[in-house]
C-alpha cells in the first residue's frame, strides 16, 4: 500500500459561507466519484483558498455533510500571485491505495482552465 494525492479545484460564485460549502461538497463529491474513493482511504486533506474567499473554513463542509469526521484536515490561504485565478477553491485529497492507482485529477466550472 502506498499514498498518493489527488489534486482539484473548483471557483467559487461568492464569498459567503453557503457558496464555499456548496463549492466544497460538489468539488469532493467529483473528486471521490471519478476516483472511486471510499472516506476510509483517506490519509488526509489540505484545502486552499484565494485571500478573497474567508467566509467559512471548507473542510467543515467535508466533515458535517460528507462524513469525513475522522479525516485530518487543514485549511490555507493560496499564494496570492497577480493575475492569478481569483475566488478558487484547491484541495489535495492523500488516500492509501495500490500501486496501480492513477489518480484522475478534477477542475470544475472556472478552475477548469488551470489543467488543460
Amino acid at each position: 500500500m502506498i499514498t498518493r494525492g489527488i489534486r482539484g479545484a473548483i471557483t467559487v460564485d461568492e464569498n459567503t459561507p453557503e457558496a464555499i460549502g456548496s463549492a466544497t461538497i460538489k468539488l469532493i463529491k467529483e473528486i471521490m466519484s471519478r476516483n472511486n474513493i471510499e472516506i476510509d482511504s483517506i490519509s488526509h486533506a489540505i484545502f486552499t483558498l484565494t485571500s478573497d474567499l474567508n467566509a467559512d473554513f471548507p473542510a467543515k463542509y467535508a466533515r458535517i455533510n460528507l462524513r469525513w469526521k475522522d479525516v485530518p484536515m487543514m485549511c490555507f490561504h493560496e499564494l496570492d500571485v497577480p493575475n492569478s485565478l481569483k475566488k478558487c477553491l484547491r484541495v489535495l485529497i492523500v488516500v492509501n491505495c495500490s500501486e496501480t492507482f492513477e489518480p484522475e485529477f478534477v477542475y470544475l466550472e472556472g478552475a477548469a482552465g488551470l489543467r488543460k
